[in-house]
């Protein structure tokens, strides 16, 4: 089963608002309670919304599902009088509200004045995967019109192109299942204590593409290749020995030093602007060796500075 099948049924359902999880409202004036924790899903029609948004209910947070975007203050002010009944909100915006859709800009600049925390989550994926999607559920896409499948997949990359530039977490479903995703979004989302900063550092190869949703890339590919040495070839960088060759050849350590050196300066920018989520991509040629060895390495220090860290070996096992 993929992040779309049962997500089409309901990205075609209407602009109505639609509740997914009740909560007792204070109908009282003044907030009593602090204000609640407030996550945005959006992103690519057929890319994983829904599914991102009922993992978030079933972690116990109040969804309410393609909500206007001038109303998402209005929500915010609601949480804040529950008394503590509502204290994490997600609400998914996307183009089904496409009336709706450009007060989401003023939406968002009215929270940052009330000095609302919010985070911004958008799920990507590529055309590819997009069309097969829609195919396979037999539904149009919301913008097609008259048009085919791709023109509305076009569409919808320019209008959600400025709100993925200011995305704190982007998530590509192209090659993931419901249950991988739903593994993703609770990475970041079970935890009972928000950390000051979560990490992904992901191993891929070139030679499969780079990765959409990476904020850092580093190239692997100075290094010798342990794949034209026939007593390593068969093996990956977890391998202790493909390892040690990976950095004893000359730069290797160095590379390691000053990128860490580098990623501290970066991760404090992150924290200053708010910024809670990094994908870090580590390549090499195949995804099999250098960049395995180079982001396990690479996340041992994360961690040990005190950044969660998650390692994902994206093309390990593809050969």
């Amino acid at each position: 089963m993929n992040v779309n099948e049962h997500e089409e049924r309901q990205d075609q359902s209407g602009d109505d608002a639609q509740v997914s999880t009740g909560a007792s409202l204070d109908a009282g004036g003044v907030p009593e309670a602090a204000i609640p924790e407030l996550v945005i899903i959006s992103g690519m029609s057929g890319a994983g919304r829904s599914t991102a948004a009922k993992c978030l209910e079933d972690l116990g947070w109040f969804v309410v599902d393609n909500l206007p975007p001038a109303l998402i203050p209005t929500m915010v002010e609601l949480g804040a009088r529950s008394q503590g009944n509502v204290a994490r909100i997600a609400v998914v915006v996307d183009v089904r509200g496409r009336r709706f859709f450009d007060n989401l800009r003023e939406s968002l600049a009215d929270l940052e004045a009330k000095h609302v925390t919010r985070r911004i989550v958008f799920l990507e994926s590529s055309d590819e995967a997009l069309v097969r999607r829609f195919e396979s559920v037999r539904r149009p896409h919301p913008l097609q019109g008259d048009g085919r499948i791709v023109d509305g997949i076009d569409a919808e990359r320019e209008l959600l192109r400025e709100l993925r530039g200011d995305a704190d977490l982007v998530i590509d479903t192209s090659s993931l299942n419901v249950h991988e995703l739903r593994a993703k979004m609770d990475a970041q989302f079970a935890g009972e204590e928000e950390p000051e900063l979560r990490a992904t550092v992901m191993s891929f190869g070139f030679k499969y593409g780079l990765p959409v949703d990476a904020d850092l890339v580093a190239d692997m590919r100075f290094l010798p290749n342990p794949h034209w040495v026939p007593e390593l070839r068969p093996f990956t960088g977890l391998n202790e020995e493909v390892s040690a060759y990976v950095f004893n050849q000359p730069g290797a350590k160095e590379f390691l030093d000053r990128y860490a050196e580098l990623l501290r300066l970066i991760a404090a920018g992150y924290r200053r602007e708010g910024k809670r989520y990094v994908t870090i991509a580590i390549g090499c040629t195949g995804g099999k060796h250098r960049s395995v060895a180079t982001s396990e390495k690479l996340a041992a220090r994360l961690a040990a500075e005190g950044v969660e860290t998650v390692v994902v070996h994206r093309d390990m096992g593809r050969e």
